[in-house]
């Protein structure tokens, strides 16, 4: 006996109603395991793979590349019987699929063969590798040695498109699946070279554009003396590294001071649509991460004003780990409330932001650098060394005043000059 499951697009994320078919990992007539992933999608934010919720055979894809699929809407047809959920892949035999409504017909397999590789190739490899990465690896010409040597991101240290695509492009190897570029026939050598733009490098174009067209830009910038912070990081990084095997950098310290300064002005945890301010009861907190690509992505703390800074610490770089390698669920790219960018890791003293819409402002911190400095003390004014940094904040003149702006940049201000050496973590 058998039955016939619909596998549904799974909910991602409060803010997530529908994504992007972008490829399917198998093909109608496989053998399917519970957990392996059958299809790639994208939302706007992110992109992820769906896994199966049973075993049995891919009987129909309900869905095509590039179809907009709403979540909870089916997506494959997966029939399940007592046969089907022992048969190993190797013992995958010639399958009939029987449609309600059509002919008993085979399955064209011959039809898929363009898109498959000989699986002999890799029965000398003890890995898994998905049909979608070993697609890619022909085409690109990648050996099994090469495969095996790739260290996977994926479950069970599985390597992923992205893993894949990441050696592809660090071996500086012309590769069609990466970029589809084109030149000006009839010119010499030195002609332009015509790059199509990346679905995330679209996404990001159009995301940019609109803030601009769509929010009143206004910039604060204001000087930070941030020497009581920077010698108390000094002081206990490396016993924490040893203790926690975790790295303490500025980032998850200013979430840290940002989302206390957020409940203070809460004007500023809103967005705006049309002409209503929603005022939001989490703080959750964009940190902006670039990515090996040269693009970017944000991943979300979500309600960072109730996490210690030790666990900040942990989420921080969590998130940005699994941001870089394409790991990131469309849930934890979703509904932060305000963003900072930590730009002085590329020895930027300053920028001028771009508000991360519907949000309605951004902070910014510079590189921070020795300066000589007036010391102000009972006996007098002395000229010493301290470390400064420059932030930047940028927010919506529609909503947010020049004062309101001002006063909460200056409290930040206030919270990093005065940090408590004491501070234990």
């Amino acid at each position: 006996m058998s039955n016939k499951i619909e596998i549904l697009l799974p909910k991602m994320g409060e803010s997530v109603d529908e994504a992007t078919i972008t490829g399917w990992l198998k093909n109608e007539g496989d053998i399917i395991k519970e957990d392996d992933l059958i299809v790639e999608i994208a939302t706007d934010k992110v992109d992820s793979e769906v896994p199966s919720e049973v075993s049995g055979v891919l009987i129909k894809k309900l869905c095509k590349i590039n179809d907009v699929v709403r979540v909870g809407q089916p997506i494959a047809l997966i029939e399940t019987s007592s046969e089907t959920k022992s048969i190993s892949v190797s013992e995958k035999p010639d399958i009939e699929i029987k449609d309600t409504n059509e002919e008993t017909k085979p399955i064209d397999f011959i039809k898929n063969a363009e898109i498959l590789i000989d699986k002999n190739e890799f029965k000398s490899s003890e890995k898994f590798y998905s049909p979608l990465v070993k697609n890619i690896s022909k085409k690109e010409g990648v050996s099994i040695q090469e495969l095996n040597s790739i260290s996977g991101t994926g479950k069970n240290g599985r390597v992923t498109k992205n893993d894949l695509l990441n050696y592809i492009s660090s071996k500086s190897k012309p590769s069609n699946y990466l970029k589809d570029t084109t030149e000006h026939s009839g010119l010499d050598n030195h002609s332009d070279e015509i790059i199509e733009m990346s679905r995330m490098e679209k996404l990001i174009s159009d995301h940019m554009l609109m803030s601009k067209q769509k929010s009143a830009h206004v910039q604060a910038f204001i000087e930070v003396d941030i020497s009581e912070l920077w010698n108390w990081r000094e002081k206990i990084k490396d016993s924490f590294f040893q203790r926690e095997n975790q790295k303490i950098t500025f980032t998850p310290i200013f979430i840290n001071i940002v989302a206390q300064v957020l409940r203070e002005f809460p004007m500023l945890n809103i967005s705006v649509e049309d002409h209503k301010i929603i005022k939001k009861k989490s703080i959750n907190i964009g940190m902006a991460t670039a990515l090996n690509d040269g693009n970017l992505i944000v991943p979300v703390i979500k309600n960072a004003d109730q996490l210690s800074l030790i666990g900040l610490v942990r989420k921080v770089n969590d998130l940005a780990s699994r941001g870089r390698n394409g790991q990131l669920i469309p849930d934890e790219v979703q509904d932060g409330t305000y963003t900072i960018s930590n730009v002085g890791v590329f020895d930027t003293l300053m920028g001028t932001p771009i508000i991360n819409q519907p949000q309605v402002a951004i902070l910014a911190f510079g590189a921070i650098n020795k300066k000589p400095s007036v010391i102000e003390t009972d006996k007098g004014d002395f000229i010493g060394i301290r470390h400064k940094i420059i932030l930047s904040h940028s927010f919506d003149h529609r909503v947010v005043n020049g004062a309101l702006g001002g006063l909460f940049i200056k409290r930040v201000k206030e919270l990093i000059e005065n940090w408590d050496s004491s501070t234990s973590i």
